[in-house]
């Protein structure tokens, strides 16, 4: 399966990186799936595309993201949700009437999968910390980037990793976030868990050992 852009911004634009993460999710057939930074829901509507072509509909997806700008925490990467494309603005202002970058816009996108999505509108520092971990078997990490909020949403997903579980977080490497690394480093040594990066120093893998 392709990588799909669904006309919308999504930070796995590189060529091949989608498809290498959809590759990555294939490998290991996750039924519950959580996403950490669900922006415009490009990723989301891939990653349901393809458990769905996995499993049919015994699957199920959830989305925690902010769902609107704020400078509630000046040290986050805030990402930008301005189209530099004038078809795209055209198209969301004018045609679907939606702020692509909102919850009930990532709704209509993911419409086919209303029965196996749930998406939570919310602060990770808050909210992950009341989610059940018990049945989740795939952490897509990318929200906030501040090493403090890695760290929370790390640890907050733990369990994962111990019932066998995978977490993948994007933007490993990332010159301008070194708060990313820094807390992936410090989750995978105080846990001793194993820590793959992939992808050109894109992802980290973190399973157990």
């Amino acid at each position: 399966m392709k990588y799909r852009r669904y006309f919308r911004k999504t930070s796995l634009k590189q060529k091949g990186v989608g498809d290498f993460f959809l590759n990555e999710i294939l490998t290991k057939k996750p039924k519950f799936f959580l996403e950490v930074g669900v922006f415009h829901g490009v990723t989301a509507r891939n990653v349901c595309e393809l458990l769905y072509q996995i499993h049919g509909n015994d699957f199920q997806y959830i989305g925690l993201d902010l769902f609107e700008m704020t400078s509630e925490n000046t040290s986050e990467v805030i990402p930008n949700t301005e189209f530099s494309n004038p078809l795209k603005k055209f198209y969301f202002k004018f045609i679907k009437r939606q702020d692509p970058y909102s919850i009930s816009a990532v709704q209509d996108l993911l419409k086919k999968f209303q029965n196996n999505v749930n998406l939570i509108k919310g602060n990770s520092n808050i909210i992950l910390k009341k989610i059940d971990m018990s049945k989740i078997d795939f952490v897509f990490l990318d929200g906030g980037h501040a090493y403090e909020t890695v760290l929370n949403d790390l640890n907050c997903c733990n369990d994962v990793v111990k019932n066998d579980g995978v977490i993948l977080c994007d933007d490993y490497d990332l010159t301008y976030a070194p708060g990313v690394k820094k807390a992936i480093d410090r989750f995978v040594i105080e846990n001793n868990f194993c820590c793959e990066i992939i992808c050109n120093n894109r992802f980290a893998k973190i399973e157990k050992k």
